[in-house]
This record gives structure tokens, sequence and C-alpha cells, in this order.
């Protein structure tokens, strides 16, 4: 009996401490990417909610009321920042009012590039759509270690910069600045819950390790059609294309949703053929249709490449997954270019 009791009292001791070693804390991520890092930093302690889910948008997005209760309910959120997920602004501000409040975009040591001169894609003006053609040679150095020094110029002016959305908010696509999200993120949570401080300390240095070795597959996996030119539907992707030395030779400002008429597809034709594109990229969201459409007629090859990683499952791997899969597919379509 005395031994039952004994056996008893272990594993009642043992569930107190697994008990002991979930999180204290109730944490919110805005879109998949993000939530994917937040989720790698607390591996083994708890699992973190997502608000912008499956293919979502987070310039169009809505809150659903148990997202909102998600909001209520959070001791942290983390979040791009306004620039990219507007429509979370108010409800960080009202529903979430008692959690700390965490923008990526203002990491230290985040690398953050300015729009390219008529290269910006907003996705609140497509009754303005035009052709952006944009010689970008000029706005790319990929000298990495010049960006990154320029960018540290930006670093303490986060009020003056991305207030009037000076810089690109997807800042997720260049590994580097995910390396700087971790840190960010492990800080935020080891103030927030300090009994699994040592935990999230360790995820984030096996994570950024990761990232390092992620950023060396990549970069070895795309030499082989770095100077290939493509287009792009929306113009997203120059933290990628600086960081691993590809190029977009401009960037074609489409709306998912409408359909473009004649006179709008001869106009993206002409743009295209007059680039010499290789490859014109769209997004998961556009109708393959649509890409048929415009490309038909050029040599362009058509692809698809994912900055949110929609059709991907959620958890620590995604950002992985993401970015991998992104190089993938321009490796794909550049590579069927003569």
């Amino acid at each position: 009996m005395r031994k039952i009791k004994s056996l008893l009292l272990a594993s009642s001791l043992l569930a107190g401490s697994s008990f002991a070693a979930s999180a204290e804390v109730n944490v919110v991520a805005s879109i998949k990417p993000v939530h994917s890092l937040v989720a790698a930093v607390m591996e083994g302690v708890g699992e973190p909610g997502l608000i912008v889910e499956g293919a979502g948008s987070p310039h169009t997005y809505a809150l659903k009321p148990s997202q909102a209760q998600m909001l209520e309910q959070a001791n942290v959120v983390f979040w791009i920042g306004h620039e990219l997920e507007a429509f979370l602004e108010k409800p960080v501000e009202t529903l979430a009012a008692n959690a700390k409040s965490v923008e990526l975009i203002d990491a230290h040591d985040l690398i953050k590039l300015e729009f390219r001169e008529g290269g910006a894609f907003d996705a609140h003006e497509h009754d303005h759509e035009e052709v952006k053609a944009d010689d970008h040679d000029h706005d790319h150095d990929h000298d990495h270690g010049k960006t990154a020094e320029a960018s540290h110029d930006h670093d303490h002016d986060h009020d003056d910069d991305h207030a009037h959305g000076a810089f690109d908010a997807h800042v997720w696509l260049d590994p580097m600045n995910a390396k700087a999200m971790v840190h960010e993120i492990e800080e935020a949570l080891v103030a927030a819950d300090p009994d699994n401080a040592g935990q999230y300390e360790a995820n984030a240095e096996a994570v950024m390790a990761k990232l390092d070795g992620l950023m060396t597959e990549v970069s070895a996996e795309l030499e082989s059609v770095k100077g290939k030119g493509f287009i792009v539907f929306h113009d997203a992707y120059q933290y990628f294309e600086t960081r691993f030395g590809v190029t977009a030779s401009g960037s074609i400002t489409v709306s998912p949703e409408v359909m473009p008429g004649a006179e709008r597809v001869t106009e993206i034709r002409a743009k295209i053929q007059e680039l010499g594109a290789a490859c014109v990229f769209s997004e998961p969201q556009f109708e393959p249709k649509l890409i048929a459409t415009v490309t038909e007629g050029t040599n362009a090859n058509s692809g698809v490449i994912d900055p949110l990683g929609a059709a991907l499952e959620d958890g620590p791997e995604l950002y992985f997954d993401l970015i991998r899969g992104m190089a993938s597919s321009v490796k794909t379509c550049l590579s069927k270019a003569s």
C-alpha cells in the first residue's frame, strides 16, 4: 500500500512539474510567418494563437469573433506593424489593451528597405492600377554588408521612418530579418514568462542556427538563375531578392479580384516583352487563367510564389518551408528560360 502511495505521489509530482513547464502567458501572432517564428521559440512550452488563417491577406482581413476573443485574452501580441496589418491597429489598442504589443518591424537590427521608386504596390489602390516598369538594378545593392550598414542608420528612427509608410513591410522575407525578429520574440516572451526563460532562450538559439543554414542552402540553390529577370504581380519580394541576389525587372499591379480588360492585357503583354522577362510570378489568390492571359504571346514562363505560406501547415517549420518554397518556384520557372 505504501508503495502505491509513493507511486501516486511521484506521478502527481511529475504532473506538477510538467504543468510548471507550460506557458504562463497567452500569446497571439498576426500572420503565418510570424506565428511560425513565435511557435518555434515557444516549442515545448506552449502554442501561440493565429489571426490571419489559411490564404487570408493581412491587407483585407476581417477579425472573426473567436479571434477577437483571442486578443481579449492575450498577454502578448506579435505582429509586423500597422504598415502591413492595418486591420489590427484598433483591435490591438482596444481588445488587447492589457497585452504587450510587439511590432516586429521595430525589432533591433532589422534591415529595412525603402519602397522601390515606381515599384511599390498599394493593395488599396486597385482603381489606379498601372504597369510599373522599374529599372531595379540601380536600387539593388547585393553587397549585403552595405545593405545592413545602411539600414542601421534607420534603426533608431522608427517613429519618423515607418509612421509615414516609408519602408516596405514585407521584412520577414529576408531570413536575416527573421533572426532579428526571433531575438525580439525571445526577449518579449522571457519578460512575460520568466519561469520558462531557459527554454525560450535555448529555442531561439536553435532557430537562429537553422536560419543561418537556410540562408546558405537557398543561396546555393539560386546561384544558377541569378541575373535572369522576372516580373511579379505584387512588388513584395525585394527583401528576398536582395538577400539572395535575384532581381525583379518590374512589377505589374494587378488585383486578384478584377480580371483586367483587353486594353490592359495588351499593355501588360507589351511590357513583359519590353522588359524581356524570363518569368512572370503571381500569388496563390490569383486565378491561373489570369496568369495565362497576360503571358499569352510572350516568351515568359509563369510561376506562383507565396509570401505568406497560404497552403502550408501552421507551426514552427512553416517559415522554413515558405522560404524554400519561394526559392524552388523561382528556380524552377527561371531555369526554363533559355
